[in-house]
């Protein structure tokens, strides 16, 4: 059964999500609003049916799930036009950083079925990690509907907590950009030690590749894979010694993460 969908926002985020949905069920129905004239034109390259704003979308239109991917500070304004979706029995999909379900709440008939996702940049190619949360409101069909469309563009995972979602920024919505900065740096260190930036990029972009592939596909865990490519006394065990030492490289990681969720806690009591 083909679904009619609702995104309000077509950035970078909003306009992956679409061409997953698309891409996976070309029969889907998908309307955007977009104010800007690019992204717009982009969203309607793909099979969606782009308009500028609210008021420019079909009356009673009644999509069964409305994605809200705007800039946080802008998500309450956006909720308080979309009163009649809601109505109609839509389920609202945040994506949007900091902004709580009992916000989106505040800004809509009482009973809305409300979820929140934690989205992360790889998305773009598929490969996201989709944490989401539910409100009570939210029935066991519309999580599943919420899920597999999310599933398009990676992996998804509900947590029971929504306190958890600082956590889970600081983990996941951020932790891309934690891996570009490694690869970065590992590039960096194969061109001070004579390779040609090219070939060192090459080879630190895909080492983090396969090596997260391969944490991914084996049976055994993330620990158990690194003593197996560390030979006593050998080259991996002698760079381990300066990531492990005084246990440096967990105390960095765990440091990194700790002011990442409570930026996330703090940006959470402004929205």
């Amino acid at each position: 059964m083909s679904h009619t969908l609702l995104l309000i926002g077509c950035g970078n985020m909003g306009f992956a999500m679409l061409c997953g949905w698309l891409r996976e069920d070309p029969t889907l129905t998908v309307h955007v609003v977009e104010p800007a004239d690019a992204l717009r034109d982009r969203a309607a390259g793909v099979g969606a049916l782009a308009v500028p704003q609210l008021a420019d979308l079909p009356q009673g239109l009644a999509p069964e799930v409305v994605f809200v991917a705007v800039k946080p500070n802008l998500v309450e304004m956006v909720l308080a036009g979309c009163g009649d979706f809601a109505a109609r029995g839509a389920t609202f999909v945040s994506v949007a950083a900091g902004v709580t379900t009992a916000a989106m709440a505040h800004r809509l008939p009482g009973g809305a079925s409300i979820v929140r996702c934690m989205p992360n940049t790889p998305a773009a190619i598929g490969e996201g990690m989709m944490v989401l949360y539910a409100r009570v409101d939210v029935s066991d069909a519309a999580k599943t509907l919420v899920a597999s469309l999310l599933a398009t563009s990676g992996m998804v995972a509900w947590i029971d907590d929504e306190a958890q979602m600082d956590a889970v920024t600081a983990i996941s919505g951020s932790g891309p950009a934690y891996v570009f900065h490694f690869i970065e740096a590992l590039t960096d260190a194969g061109i001070a030690l004579g390779l040609p930036a090219k070939t060192a990029a090459l080879l630190a972009k895909q080492t983090v590749r396969g090596a997260g592939r391969l944490a991914m596909e084996a049976d055994v865990d993330p620990a158990t894979l690194r003593r197996q490519v560390t030979s006593p006394g050998g080259t991996t065990a002698a760079a381990l010694n300066v990531f492990m030492s005084d246990e440096r490289t967990e105390k960095l990681v765990a440091e990194a993460a700790r002011a990442a969720r409570d930026r996330s806690i703090e940006l959470g009591k402004s929205n």
